[in-house]
């Protein structure tokens, strides 16, 4: 019962997506909840719009800009810190939250006393749809070192306030071009207590050509390096650290630098002489495939670099 009472916060980072923003909007306020839902709206290296903002005794939204490190891991923390509610939910301004997404992790969260659910995905990309859902209803760090489980994607994330703001802390702002930060969160939520999982899609996630680090291969790159810098525990995990090696790999060959590139595919291979990413990096280092070829044909199945 005090799961369905509590105020719930969803914080929308946005920028120049005024008409996917209105869906995402809408479809957290329909979320079945008994008790009031805000939206903190946060416009990032964009013009505010106050049209969408209202009020009302049980549903409300806000809006608001950005006055962070611009870039979305800084308008993240703006609404975070902005939010009123006992527990604080993500959405992207181009996913949308799936009917019953929010009961049902409010339910698992008071079921299993956890401080951080997520939840399954359907994935939409060119006219084809996919849902991944991860047959797990805990997740450790161990897990998460091993692999990044795309289906804990941050439309997905709920986190009890208290938590978020007393152990796992605020979106890390300085990560090279915001990438990753997802990740790197959940990583550190994962440290702080394991995450809690529902077996089933509750958001939709929209892949899409104009994403804005579909074609930044430089800051994944940079990034990534950062994050095996930033935890020394993926070198207990040798297939997990061979995975995000093949990442970068992958992210220098894209950019044509073939004898980076074949350095860290080299690396890749020393942890897991199966990790794919190895071989379609040199594939296209070798100028085989283009890397934009690559991104196409697995987002198509549902799975990125």
């Amino acid at each position: 019962m005090a799961a369905q009472v509590t105020l719930v916060s969803v914080v929308i980072p946005t920028r120049d997506r005024p008409e996917l923003l209105r869906r995402a909007i809408d479809a957290v306020t329909a979320q079945e909840h008994d008790g009031p839902i805000e939206v903190v709206v946060v416009y990032d290296r964009s013009t505010p719009d106050l049209t969408p903002a209202r009020s009302s005794s049980d549903r409300t939204v806000r809006v608001l800009v950005n006055d962070r490190k611009p870039g979305l891991a800084g308008a993240r923390n703006t609404g975070i810190l902005a939010a009123q509610g006992d527990f604080v939910g993500f959405c992207d301004d181009d996913d949308e939250w799936l009917p019953g997404k929010l009961k049902a992790q409010l339910a698992a969260l008071e079921a299993t006393g956890g401080d951080f659910a997520c939840c399954g995905i359907r994935v939409t990309y060119d006219g084809t749809e996919f849902d991944r859902v991860l047959p797990l209803d805990r997740i450790p760090l161990a897990a998460l070192l091993r692999d990044r489980m795309t289906e804990l994607h941050p439309s997905t994330f709920l986190m009890r306030a208290s938590a978020l703001h007393d152990g796992i802390g605020l979106v890390d702002e300085e990560i090279p071009g915001s990438y990753a930060e997802d990740y790197e969160f959940l990583l550190r939520a994962a440290r702080h207590a394991p995450l809690v999982n529902v077996r089933e899609p509750g958001t939709i996630v929209r892949w899409h050509r104009s994403s804005y680090f579909s074609q930044r291969w430089q800051t994944i790159s940079s990034a990534l390096r950062w994050l095996l810098e930033r935890y020394p525990e993926f070198e207990q995990e040798p297939a997990g650290l061979a995975r995000v090696a093949g990442q970068i790999a992958f992210a220098e060959a894209a950019q044509g630098r073939s004898r980076a590139a074949a350095h860290w595919a080299r690396r890749t291979l020393a942890g897991n002489s199966r990790e794919p990413r190895a071989y379609l990096a040199m594939a296209v280092a070798g100028r085989l495939i283009r890397p934009g070829t690559v991104v196409r044909i697995l987002h198509k199945r549902g799975r990125g670099i």
